[in-house]
């Protein structure tokens, strides 16, 4: 009775046993409906076949025996969630204890397809993703693409895409030296030797009640040399992001970006401040308020980020790390209102004529200098309450700013080791074609018929009476001995005679006795059987059940019963069929 309770599964070559009962308590599952009818049932070996991973399927086995769900570590996350969506069982079932380690793929994932979204290190694209890019993808398929269309792609790779060609990064080098020197000719023209003072003629009134004219230097302006470098790097600038425009896949997402708006209103405000510049009015002195909306033109080195992978993923460690920076400055503005309040009304509690803190607003300055450990010294408490409020804020601030660093520092890492591992990949991966499984056609019932032909056969032994050529009850003899096993007594005919199968008693030898089949050909003679082994169970379902001697199934006290009457009737071969009477109640 208990092996009858009992299942085998063969997975990926390991056989495991458990009783039916246990795949029955996760209802809905692939393993809570096994029957024998599945195609992957081996009858002669008594098991299920699934050509799945076994080290993952001992832990869904132990799931099912213990209903707690554990993560192996020797397989790869997204290996382990496909074996689960086979067996039909829910990831988030996995335990708290395996969850952490668990988890780090989904995080591998997010990573994986950030970076693929930057295309550091990506692989060339093809001809039919460039038209798909550019939408001209039914053109290239009709072979009618005009010299633009090819053309077009070409330029924007030049201009974007740094390293695609020695074109590509020569105009990427080009870029990148007009950028540093716009920003170092920006930041040069404010030193005080590299300015010239702007003379102008003033009238004034002298003593003895006469006019005569002075020079007043009011201001001073950068040197003229500056003006024509930056003039020449803005039409490098206005040159670029015109052709881009032009050459661009897609406009709207061009002009979405934010390194293209930063460059657009730099250069614009180039061009606005050198129209402004001259026409404003020397005595409003408006210049300096113009000349103070240039700095966007710093901004430029954002550009940069298109020309090298670290500053990408720089951005995007911070883009990663958001909730973390926002836990941080929530702290800091916490602590810094806190500290705050509590300096201003420690340092009233003693008499301190010499009191920094003259209001709350103050006290504000001196709790940020202070919690992010930069301390001036503008600022300081003189009483003993004071130190130790001042004692405090500082701890409070090394404490608050540490804790979120790591983190930060940990994405980065990620990203990097990330990106340096996919520039080691190779680039072109052998490709693995997915192989279906062979299913049996729906007409094709000879499987199922074999299987139950045999089940009546154990149950009824045959008889031979009016069979046909060959054929016994649905079980085809002849093929029976060229594929079966070895049965004494199995004969072949010569192939030019009739064929007839008969009862044949081989030798008794010490006491014993068997009965064997024979085929008789009209001539009387009987040749041997060159028998063969039996080909693998493997395919299709028709050959997961293999031919049995199903006549052989009965006991060797009915087959005692049984030779007396077949050796005493004769057996005669009429049009290639033999008619032998077998008495029936020797057969029951």
């Amino acid at each position: 009775m208990d092996g009858e309770n009992r299942i085998i599964l063969n997975v990926g070559g390991i056989r495991y046993e458990t009783y039916k009962a246990t795949l029955k308590k996760i209802p809905a599952t692939r393993l809570s409906r096994l029957t024998e009818a599945l195609a992957n049932y081996d009858p002669v070996l008594n098991e299920y076949f699934f050509d799945r991973h076994p080290g993952v399927f001992a832990q869904v086995l132990n799931y099912y025996r213990t209903g707690k769900l554990h993560y192996p570590t020797n397989v790869c996350g997204p290996l382990f969630e496909e074996e689960l969506e086979f067996w039909g069982l829910d990831s988030n079932q996995v335990e708290p204890c395996c969850w952490s380690t668990y988890s780090i793929h989904r995080d591998t994932q997010a990573t994986l397809a950030i970076l693929d979204k930057l295309d550091i290190d990506a692989d060339r694209p093809t001809e039919e993703e460039i038209a798909r890019k550019f939408g001209y993808e039914e053109d290239f398929l009709a072979g009618r693409l005009s010299c633009w269309q090819r053309i077009k792609p070409r330029i924007w790779s030049l201009f974007d895409e740094p390293y695609s060609s020695l074109g590509a990064k020569v105009v990427a080098v080009m870029s990148v030296f007009f950028i540093c020197v716009s920003v170092l000719s920006f930041a040069l023209k404010t030193h005080p030797d590299m300015r010239v003072a702007s003379v102008r003629n003033v009238s004034v009134s002298l003593a003895n009640g006469s006019w005569a004219w002075t020079l007043d230097k009011q201001r001073t302006d950068p040197h003229q040399a500056f003006f024509y470098v930056e003039l020449a790097c803005n039409a490098w600038f206005t040159f670029e992001l015109a052709v881009r425009s032009v050459v661009s896949p897609n406009l709207v997402q061009f002009v979405k970006s934010p390194v293209n708006v930063i460059d657009a209103v730099a250069t614009l405000s180039f061009y606005t401040d050198s129209l402004l510049h001259n026409s404003l009015d020397q005595r409003l002195d408006k210049s300096d308020i113009v000349e103070f909306f240039s700095i966007i033109r710093i901004l430029r080195l954002f550009k940069l980020t298109r020309h090298s992978p670290g500053l990408k993923i720089l951005i995007h460690t911070f883009k990663a790390s958001a909730k973390e920076l926002t836990l941080l400055v929530f702290f800091l503005v916490l602590g810094i209102v806190v500290f705050a309040s509590l300096i201003y009304y420690a340092e009233k509690l003693q008499a301190n004529p010499h009191n920094d803190f003259k209001s709350i607003p103050e006290g504000l300055w001196w709790a940020i200098v202070t919690m992010t450990t930069v301390g001036y010294g503008d600022m300081a408490p003189k009483t003993y309450v004071g130190m130790f409020v001042g004692a405090l804020c500082a701890l409070a601030g090394v404490l608050t700013i540490a804790l979120p660093v790591p983190v930060i520092v940990s994405n980065f890492s990620m990203f990097y080791s990330h990106t340096q591992a996919r520039s080691k990949l190779p680039k072109k991966r052998r490709r693995v074609l997915p192989v279906e499984q062979p299913r049996p056609k729906r007409g094709d019932c000879t499987a199922v018929n074999r299987r139950m032909g045999a089940i009546k056969h154990h149950q009824h032994p045959a008889t031979l009476k009016d069979a046909k050529l060959g054929t016994v009850n649905g079980v085809n003899m002849l093929g029976l001995a060229l594929q079966g096993p070895s049965i004494p007594g199995l004969t072949l005919p010569a192939p030019s005679a009739p064929i007839g199968i008969a009862f044949t008693a081989a030798p008794e030898s010490e006491g014993s006795s068997s009965t064997g089949l024979a085929l008789i050909s009209s001539r009387g003679s009987v040749a041997p059987a060159p028998l063969q082994p039996r080909a693998a169970t493997i395919g299709t379902a028709n050959l997961l059940l293999p031919l049995q001697p199903c006549l052989l199934a009965a006991t060797a006290e009915e087959m005692q019963r049984m030779r007396g009457p077949i050796a005493a009737q004769p057996s005669s071969v009429i049009n290639g069929e033999m008619e032998s009477s077998v008495n029936p109640a020797s057969t029951d």
